[in-house]
């Protein structure tokens, strides 16, 4: 069975073996959610988007497709670029999950972080 590259997980779900290494790409930790039951392994703020973008976005919930212009400008940055490419390198050694706490994960930023991953380049 193939499975799908950059799996996205709720963080309230609990982690499983097939997860591989745990990756948070919310910018907050997620409210009422130990670090144990979690389980992240790393938490590259850098591939977040901006506090200020968030803020935007939680105020024009509308502009979902300006909120992707802006933040695939973000993930452009050197710092941004670095994460992307060390996320690159361990899913080319296994499976990499995006873990976040997003209600919609299908109306943010991970298809936007997922699609930049998949691409080669940001």
């Amino acid at each position: 069975m193939e499975t799908q590259p950059f799996p996205v997980r709720r963080v309230y779900d609990p982690p499983t073996e097939a997860d591989g290494v745990r990756v948070l790409v919310d910018r907050l930790w997620p409210r009422g959610v130990s670090k144990e039951r979690a389980a992240v392994d790393e938490w590259p703020k850098a591939v977040t988007p901006s506090d200020g973008l968030r803020t935007w976005f939680h105020q024009h919930w509308d502009a979902y497709e300006e909120f992707t212009r802006r933040y695939r400008a973000e993930l452009e940055g050197p710092e941004q670029q670095d994460a992307i490419l060390h996320l690159r390198e361990l899913a080319a050694a296994g499976t990499v999950t995006l873990i976040t706490a997003v209600k919609d994960p299908d109306r943010s930023h991970l298809p936007t972080l997922r699609a930049v991953l998949l691409e080669g380049k940001a």
